[in-house]
């Protein structure tokens, strides 16, 4: 079995919310208590109950007032930092299944700590489960992919919003449609796509679909989040080297 990848076409989009109910009723997660707070977009934000959630954005572009649509969940990161942080503490506590990519949380991550993880996600993804102090995320339905099946969230899309496959047929189809919409919207681009193996492709400014849709949003790659979760071991690690030297000095 081939690699696998996602595809969301943004522009296919119209924020129906079919993923998110197929992806809840797959993983079998349970209801969430919600209010309205001033936006089509329910429950607001991922959850412990809710791997996947779509975003609404409603904005201005070129004047016009637009709907801009963002079906939010885990991008299966090609080299998942949450995976490094994780191995820092407790080995395979998060594993990457060698067929599909999948990023899976295992049930060690209820031993690890939670905030280490959380902050190396440059996605803002992972969430805490507070019962069973599990953390939780998509998991690419890999139980069904496994099986021949496509994931819930890509078998239930009615637009074609959501394609999946092979790594290489997915990157080829998300070129070709980018080339395709790139005539009518100059902006449009892929998200990351050679981080990835959710790849999203946006018609306007990525900044304007959500905080956290990309990392160039904010300046910040996987590795510098990284550099940044580890910095205090090579301090450390710096010092001793220093220190090392000038115990050995008088000894030259």
């Amino acid at each position: 079995m081939a690699d696998k990848s996602f595809l969301v076409d943004t522009s296919r989009c119209t924020a129906c919310r079919g993923c998110q109910v197929a992806c809840k009723q797959w993983n079998k997660l349970g209801t969430e208590d919600t209010i309205n707070w001033g936006s089509h977009q329910n429950p607001p934000d991922l959850s412990s109950t809710c791997y996947k959630v779509v975003r609404f954005n409603e904005t201005e572009v070129a004047g016009r007032p637009v709907w801009l649509f963002f079906p939010d969940q885990c991008r299966h990161c090609m080299e998942p930092p949450c995976k490094e942080a994780a191995d820092a503490q407790i080995k395979d506590a998060i594993l990457k299944d060698e067929a599909t990519g999948a990023v899976i949380y295992t049930d060690k991550t209820k031993k690890l700590k939670a905030k280490d993880i959380l902050d190396a996600c440059p996605y803002n993804v992972p969430r805490l489960d507070k019962k069973s102090k599990l953390l939780v995320k998509c998991t690419m339905c890999f139980d069904r992919v496994k099986n021949g099946m496509l994931p819930a969230c890509v078998k239930t899309c009615p637009t074609g919003a959501m394609s999946f496959g092979d790594r290489n047929e997915i990157m080829d189809k998300a070129q070709k449609r980018l080339a395709e919409v790139k005539n009518k919207f100059p902006q449009a681009s892929l998200l990351d796509a050679d981080d990835l193996r959710v790849i999203y492709l946006v018609l306007e400014d990525r900044k304007l679909y959500h905080k956290f849709a990309s990392t160039e949003d904010r300046g910040i790659s996987r590795q510098a989040a990284l550099r940044k979760l580890f910095k205090p071991f090579t301090t450390v690690a710096a010092a001793t080297a220093v220190l090392g030297g000038i115990v050995q000095e008088p000894n030259r």
